[in-house]
């Protein structure tokens, strides 16, 4: 018998004894699977080679080259709304990184078993709110004139509603409105990480005399580093799309918002009030290029897909 019919053999006796019950979750895995991959095709792959195709055709579909991006970048309006998706960015992710892990920590190290469920019900609940919803709940709490803090407000000089939107602050208040609703379930997914880690390396380490924070900076922390970076590249990616909450800001001040805060608001402006949908195509492609560019950076200086050798 030859090594090719050996082998012929050997995988239709693997087959013959895989249990009936382990062959249909199989099939069914190949189910969703495919199920994911028709949605992925409808919505994300398809309509990304179509805002291609219009980056870089004209209203007439002829083929312009990098014309439609040397427009949008010598509109006046673009580098202010990069700048301030970048601002919001760096406060956003350092407070998410920072804050997140941070309580995570305490949670699975201080908490005790039974509460940890309700601590973690309870960070959940801002993230369950639409996006619209948590911007009409910070709407009051900005408002000094009903909001149930408005002596801070007040202390900080923020006597009206459009001193609290100066363009200055926008930055932090869209950082907090982000947190609020995304931070919760963040939260609760470092604490599962934590989980994960075993009790006897916690152990080993208290054993060597380390305290709750060297244990949490070098045990815990390090080996839920690859979430830490999931949830830098996922959060990064939410961020490049800010458009409802500076919008709704825009709409609530009567104006006093610019209405190209953002680089999505600034592609709306181009799509439904100037009917450009190429400039619009444009502006969405480069900010799929820096959120690849940023991900792509993340993962490679973190080996983010490297396997574990047993």
């Amino acid at each position: 018998m030859t090594l090719l019919e050996t082998e012929h053999v050997a995988v239709s006796a693997l087959r013959r004894g895989t249990p009936p019950r382990r062959r249909a979750r199989g099939r069914a895995g190949y189910w969703f699977v495919a199920a994911y991959a028709l949605l992925l095709l409808a919505f994300g792959i398809v309509p990304t080679a179509y805002s291609f195709y219009l980056a870089f055709t004209n209203d007439q579909g002829q083929f312009t080259g990098l014309n439609q991006f040397v427009k949008v970048v010598r509109d006046y309006r673009f580098g202010p709304a990069f700048g301030h998706m970048l601002v919001y960015l760096l406060l956003w992710l350092a407070a998410l990184v920072v804050l997140v892990v941070l309580v995570a920590v305490i949670l699975r190290s201080r908490v005790r078993p039974g509460t940890s469920a309700l601590f973690r019900f309870l960070y959940y609940i801002p993230g369950a709110l639409a996006g619209v919803a948590s911007v009409l709940v910070w709407l009051f709490m900005l408002d000094p004139d009903v909001s149930p803090v408005s002596w801070l407000l007040k202390s900080m000089g923020m006597q009206t509603f459009a001193a609290v939107l100066a363009p200055s602050n926008l930055p932090l208040i869209l950082m907090l409105i982000a947190f609020w609703t995304g931070a919760g379930g963040w939260m609760v997914v470092m604490y599962g990480a934590l989980n994960n880690i075993p009790d006897e390396v916690i152990e080993a380490a208290r054993m060597d005399g380390a305290g709750p924070w060297r244990t949490a900076w070098h045990i815990q922390i390090p080996m839920i580093r690859q979430w830490i970076v999931y949830m830098t590249i996922m959060a990064f990616a939410t961020g490049t799309q800010l458009f409802v909450e500076p919008q709704l800001l825009q709409t609530a001040s009567l104006g006093r918002v610019s209405p190209t805060w953002s680089p999505n608001q600034l592609a709306y402006v181009y799509a439904f009030q100037q009917g450009d949908f190429n400039g619009a195509a444009a502006i969405s492609v480069v900010l799929l290029a820096v959120g690849l560019l940023a991900a792509g950076l993340l993962v490679a200086r973190s080996n983010l897909f490297r396997l574990d050798e047993s």
